[in-house]
């Protein structure tokens, strides 16, 4: 059975794990191998770094005790992270976090909700109402990445 629940400092690891996997094996259909590297190194967090989704709304999605995705929301209404792991991509684990990331949003009373979304995310995003405002490209390890700067109305 899925919960949905706060993260916790303690998730750290599993979200970084779900991270890579999601980046190395769940992207494979949208990025190159040499894309998926820079994007996700694999080296560890740095411990002395700060962990940015302590600053942010962020949930967990957890199944049988593992850790099996994550999203957050930065007080500006930005959507910054959001990733599950291959084997829960399309059963309904992003949705769950999603619906309560927009809930906590509307809570919060945001009015705009924005994200810097991959094609993938901007798939997802698209099917739930978000719009294209632009596009973006950036660099990172040598890689240049096309992002769609996306937003939705919650008025």
């Amino acid at each position: 059975m899925r919960t949905i629940r706060p993260y916790f400092p303690t998730d750290r690891a599993a979200t970084d794990l779900v991270f890579f996997r999601a980046v190395r094996e769940g992207s494979a259909a949208f990025y190159t191998e040499a894309e998926r590297a820079a994007w996700a190194p694999g080296r560890p967090p740095d411990p002395n770094q700060r962990d940015k989704l302590l600053d942010q709304a962020a949930w967990v999605a957890e199944e049988g005790g593992r850790v099996t995705g994550f999203m957050s929301l930065c007080p500006d209404g930005e959507l910054d992270m959001a990733f599950v792991i291959p084997e829960v991509m399309g059963d309904g684990t992003a949705a769950a976090l999603y619906d309560r990331l927009l809930a906590h949003a509307r809570e919060q009373g945001l009015t705009r909700l924005t994200v810097h979304a991959s094609p993938q995310s901007n798939r997802f995003l698209t099917r739930r109402g978000w719009g294209v405002d632009g596009m973006e490209r950036i660099e990172d390890g040598g890689q240049v990445f096309d992002l769609y700067l996306m937003s939705l109305s919650l008025t």
